[in-house]
């Protein structure tokens, strides 16, 4: 049987390849009887269009062929190599969606016995709407005064026609790109935009604005700082520089006593301050700034007004002397009333140094102080200094005082009578007396409290009968809120969360459900007041790796589900937090109710590619489609605006009822009916409606945008949306007019309520409420199947007996049903929520036959092609 099928397939070359190296005899390279064609062509395509590029090699029997794009290897998973006989292949490059960055030389090529072999080469050309080089700047111009702007765009195709707007009016004629508009002048803020126009359409640039120069603003916050006796330092910020750099500025320095200006000084920006020398003593001053730009001067600050301080003294202390009464050293010395006026002294200054070392400092405002930190055995040198604000005068003469000296006033001291020994030891003898008397009373009311509840025991050993004063209860509010306290969260937060917190010993916890980067979930047992238990989710941070900030952020969370109770909606059940050790930030958690069948994209995908696939009905489809839409409606009734709903953000319950989870970027609107993102965030770009990608703006309708994506992705049983482009890409495909297509299967009515909630116009998009009933419609009008043929719920609780019902065990993914997937997927998720599909098994052997005769029918009707002239693409 195999020798007919290999004779019918050479028979069947035999007749089509004459013709086709006929017809390809130019495009052919040969090295030792192996051939490698291609048709050289230039091949213009469409953006976003679908291309397959072909290659065809005879003469080796296991080739490997890799395709080139203008001298790098291409790297995509889209190539396909077919056999038609032993020694003859055709190779298939797949494009799916093209883009701008795919156009290029494409040819494949082969290494044999060290040598390369080339086909002829595929001009790719990819053509679109135009694409802008060069766009209109914001500036700032004089008023009434020429100024041009600039704008370009290139295709393919060309040419492209430049289009100006000033404001709402055009400006000029239509140029071709490149194109500068000249201006002859303008007297208030106008904006301007250019559009692109190409056979394929028009694109429009971004709207620059252009400002009107004026005269900057009054610098702010004037301060006088480092005042001494003949200098100081003033400093400002500046103010509204007009849409002009500042140039300069002045400073005006003037004695307000005599009325008269001091003097000026013109500083160079950007340095906002200046320093004011050669200033008078205990003087006072006012000064006052202004900035100037191109267009002139701004009006002067207020007067600030500061003093100068006064010199410092330039007399010293006179008759400088100590006096030694017992262990003490007083120091005494004179000063005129006169200078003391006149300097402004307001102390003293001394130190006293002994073996060159200064053993102490201190300022006192009398002309006498008492010294402490000496030693008497060594010679002790004192000086004093006067003292004001402008600093210290001159030291005086140093004071000498030997051991000797000290060492005799003490031996003076001691034979003279002294009250301080007697003093303190009848202070001592007093306070033991008071010591021992309170002791002993308290031991008698002891005994006497407590003697009723010792008693003896015949025989044994004495017993104490007690009663618990007071117990103390773990389990207290007040370890609570001392926890609360100490992990730094808003007082506000704290208030909400207070009636919603469970202590940490009324749950268990039990195995892993899932984890990310930040956190995990792990599968609880909580104890009801009744006793009963009820499993739970309980969602965590994890250790070491937040601060405060991430607590707050991580709570607010389920502060903001506390408020919700709906069917269809995660509801809180509580918060606790974990202690930890040695001082560390305790562990918040949050306990939520238990979904059994975890989130709806993990259970999509698994009903599609898992390890033991099912079939979801249409019914079911729609019925989550509804649950979401019922959830939504509810939320956006309490104003609030979700800002990432998708299927991965939503809960599967063991009854099959999905739930609206996940609401960390969710916000509450108070006044207006939109929220404008304030700070930069992780979000969901594939899931975002046009205005949220341009101007950052969330409301109920942007919800209602992500609602659509979120029907695409359970009709498509959790396929990823725009598969193919970056996210960087997705603004621009939408704006074009692009939107998701219809998946297979699709019902018409569901696809258009898709369209509708991705209207370009936010308001025209329908409500949550007339999506629920517009779905419950199409559900009622389908014919409901017996339950043995398509069932409304399926059973996913033994994953063993769907195996054993599977037709392809072979394969670790497949389909059941009629529908039998030839090239089964693995998945991956990545941070930006798209899918890395790979190539795996094709079953068992009947299957893979009938996927080779697939391919080698579509080989042979790529022979029949080029055979009768086409070209292939």
């Amino acid at each position: 049987m195999e020798m007919k099928r290999n004779m019918r397939i050479r028979g069947l070359l035999l007749l089509l390849l004459p013709p086709l190296w006929a017809a390809l005899l130019r495009d052919v390279v040969a090295v030792t009887g192996t051939k490698i064609t291609g048709m050289p062509i230039k091949l213009k395509v469409s953006q976003g269009q679908p291309v397959k590029l072909n290659c065809s090699l005879e003469g080796m029997e296991d080739p490997e062929m890799l395709w080139i794009k203008d001298g790098a290897v291409v790297q995509s998973v889209d190539q396909v190599y077919i056999p038609v006989d032993e020694e003859h292949w055709i190779g298939f490059l797949s494009l799916k969606s093209v883009d701008r960055a795919d156009s290029g030389k494409y040819w494949c090529q082969i290494e044999t016995k060290g040598k390369k072999k080339e086909s002829q080469q595929v001009w790719l050309i990819v053509e679109g709407v135009p694409y802008f080089t060069i766009e209109p700047e914001d500036l700032s111009v004089v008023p009434n005064t020429p100024f041009h702007m600039a704008c370009a765009a290139v295709g393919p195709p060309e040419p492209v026609t430049i289009v100006w707007w000033m404001g709402d009016s055009r400006a000029g004629l239509p140029d071709i790109s490149p194109s500068i508009l000249n201006v002859s002048g303008i007297n208030q803020s106008t904006v301007f935009s250019c559009e692109a126009h190409n056979i394929k359409g028009l694109s429009s640039s971004r709207t620059a604005t252009v400002q009107i120069k004026a005269v900057p603003f009054p610098p702010l916050n004037v301060t006088v700082t480092r005042i001494t006796s003949n200098d100081a330092s003033v400093t400002w910020v500046p103010g509204f520089d007009g849409r002009s750099p500042l140039r300069s500025c002045t400073v005006q320095v003037a004695e307000p006593e005599e009325e008269e200006q001091f003097s000026i000084e013109v500083i160079p920006v950007p340095s906002f301050t200046c320093g004011l020398p050669g200033l008078k003593h205990s003087t006072n001053y006012s000064a006052r700034v202004q900035c100037a730009n191109e267009m002139g001067s701004s009006s002067f600050t207020e007067w600030v007004y500061f003093q100068t301080l006064g010199l410092a003294p330039n007399s010293t202390a006179q008759n400088v002397h100590v006096i030694q009464r017992d262990s003490c050293l007083i120091l005494e010395w004179e000063t005129a009333a006169s200078e003391m006026l006149r300097d402004g002294t307001v102390g003293y200054r001394l130190e006293w140094i002994q073996d060159n070392i200064t053993q102490g400092e201190m300022v006192v405002q009398e002309t006498r102080a008492n010294l402490t930190m000496w030693n008497p055995l060594k010679d002790l040198i004192i000086r004093v200094c006067m003292l004001n604000l402008a600093g210290c005068g001159p030291w005086s003469e140093p004071l000498l005082v030997t051991a000797q000296d000290l060492i005799g006033g003490q031996r003076q001291a001691r034979y003279g009578t002294s009250w301080v020994p007697v003093v303190l030891g009848i202070l001592t003898a007093l306070v033991t007396a008071v010591a021992l008397a309170l002791i002993l009373l308290r031991k008698r009311r002891k005994e006497t409290r407590f003697g009723h509840a010792f008693g003896s025991v015949v025989g044994g050993d004495p017993v104490v009968h007690f009663r618990a004063v007071r117990s103390f209860n773990r389990e207290g509010p007040e370890l609570i809120e001392a926890t609360l306290d100490s992990i730094g969260i808003s007082d506000d937060l704290k208030t909400k969360l207070k009636d919603v917190l469970i202590q940490e010993q009324q749950f268990t916890l039990g195995r892993m459900l899932g984890k990310g980067e930040f956190g995990s979930v792990r599968e609880g047992q909580l104890k009801l007041p009744d006793g009963s238990l009820q499993k739970v989710a309980v969602k965590m941070l994890k250790a070491d790796i937040f601060t405060s900030s991430d607590i707050e952020e991580f709570l607010k969370e389920a502060a903001c589900m506390k408020e919700f109770d709906h069917p269809h909606v995660t509801k809180l059940i509580g918060v606790s937090l974990r202690n930890r050790p040695k001082g560390r930030l305790p562990i918040p958690m949050v306990i939520l109710p238990f979904m059994k069948h975890g989130d709806l994209h993990s259970f999509l995908l698994m009903s599609r590619i898992g390890d033991n696939p099912f079939n979801l009905p249409l019914q079911t489809l729609l019925k989550f489609m509804i649950d979401i839409a019922s959830g939504m409606e509810y939320l956006s009734s309490k104003n609030f605006i979700h800002r990432d709903l998708a299927a991965r953000n939503c809960m599967l319950d063991e009854n099959m009822n999905v739930c609206v989870a996940d609401f960390g970027l969710s916000k509450k609107i108070y006044s207006g009916d939109y929220y404008r993102q304030g700070c930069a965030s992780k979000l969901p770009v594939k899931w975002l409606a046009l205005e949220s990608l341009a101007d950052n703006l969330y409301t109920t309708h942007s919800d209602v945008w992500a609602f659509g994506v979120t029907m695409w992705e359970i009709v498509t049983r959790g396929q990823t949306p725009y598969a193919g482009i970056e996210n960087a890409e997705i603004y621009n495909y939408l704006i074009s007019g692009n939107r998701l297509k219809q998946p297979p299967e699709c019902l018409e009515d569901v696809y258009d309520l898709m369209c509708r909630c991705w209207h370009s116009e936010p308001k025209l998009r329908p409500s949550f409420g007339a999506l629920k009933l517009q779905l419950e419609m199409i559900l009622a009008r389908l014919t409901l199947l017996s339950s043995s043929q398509d069932p409304l719920y399926v059973n996913i609780g033994k994953p063993q007996e769907t195996s054993r019902n599977n037709p392809i065990i072979d394969c670790p993914f497949g389909t059941l049903g009629s529908e039998v997937n030839t090239v089964g997927a693995a998945a991956a998720v990545t941070s930006d929520y798209r899918y890395i599909l790979s190539p795996l098994c094709l079953g068992n052997d009947a299957e893979r036959e009938r996927h080779l005769d697939a391919s080698e029918g579509e080989a042979r009707s790529l022979l029949y092609d080029l055979e009768m002239g086409e070209k292939p693409c």
